[in-house]
């Protein structure tokens, strides 16, 4: 889910493994050469759904990287094939309550661009969580606990951790 902690623990995992950091929507940023919320403007959800299946398709082919994809990547059932089948995939699990704290102030978030905003991350919770289950290999509650630490105990499962890819 949005504000689960993808982009930030993302990056400490890769840092730790001494691997490549791939934000999917900074990706498709850079691509696009305009933020989130203007491909969402101009394209609408489905337009920016289908250039997200396209950009996760490319990046999951990439050897050794680390992957934080956007929250409603997992919508698309090819993109849950494609992550299950290319990759360990780590659910970050956080409550509502912390979920909205931590994206409450954010304007980058257009689903999140409306009158309730924490009715919108409880709907998507109840939609999502399903698809986020179905494809993970690991879970891990983020809550309040700080971000190396969470780092620190992802390592040796992913480690620990056989798959073949």
């Amino acid at each position: 889910m949005m504000g689960a902690g993808k982009t930030t623990i993302g990056r400490g995992i890769a840092r730790a493994l001494g691997r490549e950091f791939i934000d999917l929507d900074h990706e498709l940023e850079a691509r696009c050469g305009v933020r989130v919320p203007v491909i969402f403007e101009i394209e609408g959800e489905a337009g920016f759904r289908r250039r997200e299946a396209s950009c996760l398709d490319e990046c999951t082919r990439k050897p050794g990287v680390v992957l934080a994809t956007g929250g409603g990547a997992i919508l698309a059932p090819e993109n849950r094939r494609l992550l299950r089948e290319r990759g360990i995939v780590i659910y970050l699990r956080a409550s509502l309550d912390e979920l909205f704290r931590r994206t409450s102030r954010d304007r980058n978030r257009p689903l999140l661009a409306n009158p309730d905003p924490r009715g919108t991350l409880r709907d998507l919770m109840v939609k999502r969580t399903p698809l986020y289950e179905e494809v993970a290999d690991l879970v891990i509650d983020t809550g309040t606990t700080p971000v190396p630490h969470l780092v620190k105990s992802i390592l040796p499962l992913l480690q620990a951790y056989e798959k073949t890819i």
